[in-house]
């Protein structure tokens, strides 16, 4: 059987903890910051879990991870 690609744009985005769940990054940090209070931009700076529904999808995309 041959291997299994990696989605590679999902590795890039994507680490495992030591439990085995996904860690993320959060979105909306890009652009528009004016209009967003302090606190919400350093709220968007730590990383997250990412949500059980989709994690069970990112580990079948990311298979080597």
């Amino acid at each position: 059987m041959p291997k299994m690609k990696t989605n590679r744009s999902a590795a890039k985005r994507f680490k495992v903890t030591g439990t085995g769940k996904l860690k993320r990054n959060k979105a909306y940090k890009r652009h528009i910051l004016t209009k967003k209070s302090p606190k919400d931009k350093r709220n968007l700076r730590h990383a997250t879990v990412t949500d059980a529904t989709n994690a069970k999808v990112m580990k079948k995309i990311i298979p080597y991870l």
